[in-house]
């Protein structure tokens, strides 16, 4: 009886569990990828020249965001939170990942500024 509790609960809670996907965006100079974190498959490519790119992630998704570029240099990144909230930060794009938190409804990376040497 206590086996057969245990499984109900267990396949309840998996039942109940909302699933994770990962999305990842790939960023190398002016060059912009979408793909899909589990095959690999390119989703969307753009050039991205100026501005800022954004990027919508899914209630209870990941966002993984891969700097990639060759020379030393920043990116600025504004994070949206569902609470209206938002965050600016300038991060190292020369070789990073960076992962998102929870809460995080969108994006937006600006293009490859490079670093003072000061």
């Amino acid at each position: 009886m206590k086996k057969l509790t245990l499984s109900i609960a267990l396949v309840a809670g998996i039942m109940s569990a909302k699933a994770q996907d990962t999305t990842c965006t790939y960023f190398v100079g002016n060059e912009v990828y979408e793909f899909n974190f589990q095959t690999s498959e390119i989703i969307y490519e753009k050039t991205h020249n100026s501005g800022l790119y954004s990027i919508k992630v899914k209630d209870g998704d990941v966002l993984c965001l891969d700097f990639s570029d060759t020379i030393p240099c920043t990116r600025k990144v504004i994070t949206t939170y569902s609470d209206g909230e938002e965050d600016i930060v300038y991060l190292n794009a020369n070789g990073k990942v960076y992962y998102s938190q929870d809460s995080i409804i969108r994006v937006q990376v600006g293009v490859a500024k490079l670093e003072d040497n000061d």
